[in-house]
């Protein structure tokens, strides 16, 4: 049992990095600026299912998200944990609305066993720092953090849904705890999501985000319910080996 244990807590370890880490990229100083209409998602208190497999493990877990936007400002609060192990992943989003959309302020993230990191989003200087002191990078509006992004992707689709169509592609910035790089998301087109029993199948419109050619940062996939409000019902993280963290809407409470 404790020798189980403790290889799971390992393989916990693995899939935090797995949720949350990638290839460091050089800082990008010529990256533009990305002004799109933008209507967010209520805000609400959505609860997740996750499955897993890491080297040779299946793993099972829940996750919760909250999701606040009003007055001019948003935050998120994202954890996730695992049987036998526990919390994986702690992480944050805050800011305020802009007219690019969410511009955050502050992203944190806490990962299994290891000292949490952060990146600020200096207005006044229009810099962006992390924890680490490694890099720096211009702010020029439309960045995002890793955790605002499905939301301001979420509110970009349900601003342009005409356009949100398959084939169509979306860059964005998206800064980590450590360094930022470009994010190219494609629309797949529609399929049929099973999710939780309370909310059953829905039609989710599928987008990807797939890793530039060489790099080793995880594939992402993100479906969008639009009869949902647009929130995030099933996301997909696969990294090269092909384990993956899948995370399945079951509840969603609007606040």
């Amino acid at each position: 049992m404790i020798k189980n244990t403790l290889k799971l807590a390992a393989t916990g370890l693995m899939l935090a990095a797995l949720a949350n880490g990638h290839a460091a990229a050089a800082p990008d100083e010529d990256h533009p600026a990305a002004k799109r209409a933008v209507d967010f998602p209520p805000s609400a208190d959505l609860t997740y299912s996750i499955s897993a497999r890491q080297r040779g493990f299946n793993l099972n877990g829940d996750a919760t998200l909250t999701w606040r936007v009003g007055g001019g400002k948003y935050s998120i609060g994202a954890e996730s944990r695992v049987a036998l192990v526990g919390k994986l992943t702690e992480n944050h989003s805050q800011g305020t609305v802009d007219s690019y959309g969410l511009a955050p302020s502050e992203f944190t993230e806490k990962r299994f066993r290891k000292a949490q990191e952060s990146a600020s989003f200096e207005r006044d200087s229009k810099t962006i720092t992390f924890s680490d002191g490694k890099h720096t990078y211009p702010i020029k509006g439309g960045e995002q953090d890793r955790v605002s992004i499905s939301w301001q992707l979420a509110a970009v689709a349900r601003a342009a849904k005409d356009k949100f169509k398959p084939g169509s592609e979306w860059q964005f910035f998206v800064v980590g705890p450590r360094d930022a790089d470009p994010w190219t998301f494609r629309v797949v087109g529609r399929e049929k999501v099973q999710v939780g029993a309370a909310i059953g199948t829905v039609d989710a419109v599928h987008v990807l985000r797939e890793p530039p050619p060489g790099s080793k940062a995880q594939t992402l996939d993100l479906w969008l319910a639009p009869s949902q409000e647009w929130y995030p019902v099933k996301l997909r993280f696969t990294d090269n080996d092909r384990d993956y963290i899948e995370q399945v809407l079951e509840k969603v409470v609007r606040k």
